[in-house]
């Protein structure tokens, strides 16, 4: 009897610090999710913006060499489809997530045209994204026991975009940044699906559909 007593401190305070940890983990989701709207919300306005500075026919034109052309993210294996999304464990979605953050910290730093709102928007979202990498990273490490921190050695390190971008003609500087702010809203978009995915299986509710 007397050590059913002694046990029961103890049996509390782990329910205690299970429950912490996982207002912590939820924490961090918020953050992480937030952050990721604000830079696709970020990444839509600038697209936009750039958009509104071409004639018809060039957006027409452009739009069409999009469609066939990829993105330099796109050798990062992620889900094809909604159901592939849901079907993705946590960790698959974090460790992806945090592989297409990685892919712009470079590119980032390159989304300048002649226009003094893109070149402070470049600056802000190269912070956004090196603080929005360190959070999944938390959630990483955090999501299962064990799961080795991803580190500079183990990247997958992605060419740059510039090496693509030099062998363009002289229509490649429309051309770049067209590219280059189509690429980073589309890869802001999946990030921001597979965190709010993630997100909600860890809070355990009913319905996690997209």
């Amino acid at each position: 009897m007397g050590q059913v007593f002694l046990l029961m401190p103890v049996l509390l305070v782990s329910c205690f610090l299970s429950q912490g940890a996982a207002m912590e983990n939820q924490r961090l989701f918020n953050i992480a999710v937030n952050r990721v709207q604000h830079l696709h919300l970020l990444a839509q306005k600038m697209f936009n913006d750039f958009e509104g500075t071409l004639l018809s026919d060039e957006r027409r034109q452009l739009n069409k060499i999009f469609l066939l052309d990829f993105c330099n993210s796109d050798s990062i294996v992620s889900p094809i489809d909604k159901q592939e999304t849901q079907k993705s464990s946590v960790l698959k979605l974090l460790h992806i997530s945090f592989r297409l953050i990685e892919s712009w910290e470079y590119p980032s730093q390159t989304l300048t045209i002649s226009n003094s709102l893109m070149v402070r928007n470049s600056n802000q979202i190269s912070e956004k994204l090196s603080d929005l990498k360190v959070g999944i990273n938390l959630l990483i490490k955090g999501s299962q026991d064990g799961v080795l921190s991803l580190d500079d050695n183990d990247s997958q390190h992605l060419p740059p975009y510039g090496n693509y971008f030099q062998n363009l003609g002289g229509d490649g500087n429309v051309r770049r940044n067209y590219e280059l702010l189509a690429c980073f809203k589309k890869d802001m978009h999946k990030v921001e699906t597979y965190l709010t995915v993630a997100k909600c299986r860890k809070s355990l509710e009913a319905n996690c559909t997209l």
